[in-house]
């Protein structure tokens, strides 16, 4: 299975890389492993997305930039509306990146 390493940018993917880079550092770790744990990461929060994630969300706003490059969208959205079944939230500024899923079992 490919996968996208857009994953390690989220909060969880930089604390992971952050630790990975201590236990490297202190000699816990070997490089190699360190790797192989990230590549882990990318390919299970890939199968998480996909198989566990239901929810359905609505984003409008006012679109600032946006660029397609290499199969990858790049949306910068200003005061975003997220509208869920659940609950409405607006946010000043949003950085959306988008990957083709088709990509990932090619």
């Amino acid at each position: 299975m490919a996968t996208f390493e857009l994953y390690r940018r989220s909060t969880i993917g930089m604390c992971l890389t952050e630790t990975l880079d201590e236990m490297v550092s202190s000699g816990i770790l070997s490089p190699e492993h360190a790797i192989q744990v990230l590549v882990q990461f990318d390919k299970s929060m890939t199968e998480a997305l996909e198989t566990q994630v239901k929810s359905k969300v609505t984003i409008k706003g006012h679109l600032h930039t946006y660029r397609f490059c290499d199969n990858v969208w790049t949306f910068i959205l200003q005061d975003a509306v997220f509208k869920s079944e659940e609950c409405q939230e607006t946010v000043n500024h949003v950085k959306i990146v988008a990957c083709d899923s088709k990509l990932l079992t090619q």
